[in-house]
């Protein structure tokens, strides 16, 4: 089989032809047709001290199952997380990872909807919403921004902002049900929210924090880091939560199936539309990659081999 892989930090990609692998005790063996490419991965090749297997959302056909494992069979359609090589033509699931893809729904969009819904319904969650309140959502037109934005307004939100790195965005996030858009660089975002849900971090935590009116709450969900001072939540008694989708998996299982099943209720009654940005084959992920680093994408970018 084919897959991608990289020999040092910021290192090239390159594809290389590797035995296809067995499942082990409560794994699958799933044959590739769609691969999520996601900002933590492209900053690991960039970042990590060693090179790691490239892994992250993919969706397919099961081909082989390992020891005990008892919810799939071969020929069914999975999608889910992978933490080994998922870059490929094959790629191992551990079970509780895994999900069923309904009738109706494809590969592609299995990938552009599952994990990245997950974050951002779970990120929602976090918020507590109340219907009729107002949010603001960072990075609105990504993978899980935009899904972000539906859900949102499907959750009862009165008026939802999309903030977004570039103005020829625009259009695509106001598409998705988006009341109006803001510019990052922008000197104010509008009116006071009640609800922002971030995913950049860094510098924009401040102008994230003072978008919030009074009583106001951020979830922060990005890798990117960021300082708040205490000072700028004391004043506005606003609050900050972080959020992060691995504890959820780990101990919250039930909970995790629950989300899961809201997005694909939502997906089938036509209530939530992940959108692909583009599909690359396996040996143009590094074009992919420069998508997702220069912040270009509108929706999902996938790796279809």
């Amino acid at each position: 089989m084919r897959r991608v892989r990289y020999e040092s930090t910021g290192g090239p990609l390159f594809l290389e032809e590797a035995p296809v692998p067995a499942p082990g005790p409560g794994e699958l063996l799933v044959r590739c047709e769609a691969i999520g490419v996601t900002l933590p991965v492209v900053r690991k090749v960039t970042e990590a001290a060693e090179p790691v297997p490239l892994g992250g959302e993919l969706a397919g056909e099961v081909v082989a199952v390992g020891a005990g494992v008892t919810r799939f069979r071969p020929g069914e359609r999975v999608t889910g997380l992978c933490f080994g090589h998922g870059y490929a033509d094959f790629a191992l699931l551990h079970e509780p990872m895994a999900s069923p893809v309904p009738d109706g729904a494809s590969a592609l969009d299995a990938v552009a909807l599952v994990r990245s819904g997950l974050v951002a319904l779970g990120a929602l969650e976090a918020a507590r919403p109340e219907p009729g309140e107002t949010a603001l959502i960072t990075a609105a037109a990504s993978g899980v921004g935009h899904l972000a934005v539906q859900l949102a307004r499907a959750r009862g939100a009165s008026r939802v902002v999309g903030a977004v790195s570039d103005p020829a965005k625009a259009d695509f996030v106001r598409s998705l049900g988006a009341d109006t858009t803001t510019l990052y660089g922008d000197s104010s975002w509008g009116d006071p929210v009640d609800y922002v849900l971030d995913a950049v971090g860094g510098e924009l935590l401040t102008p994230a924090l003072a978008a919030l009116a009074p009583g106001g709450r951020l979830v922060a969900y990005s890798s990117g880091g960021g300082t708040i001072r205490a000072y700028d939540l004391l004043v506005g008694a606003k609050s900050v939560t972080g959020f992060q989708m691995a504890r959820i998996a780990r101990e919250r299982p039930e909970l995790y199936e629950r989300w899961r099943r809201e997005l694909w209720r939502r997906f089938l009654d036509g209530t939530l539309r992940p959108a692909v940005h583009g599909e690359f084959a396996l040996e143009d992920a590094a074009k992919s990659h420069e998508v997702i680093e220069s912040r270009r994408n509108l929706g999902k970018v996938v790796l279809h081999p």
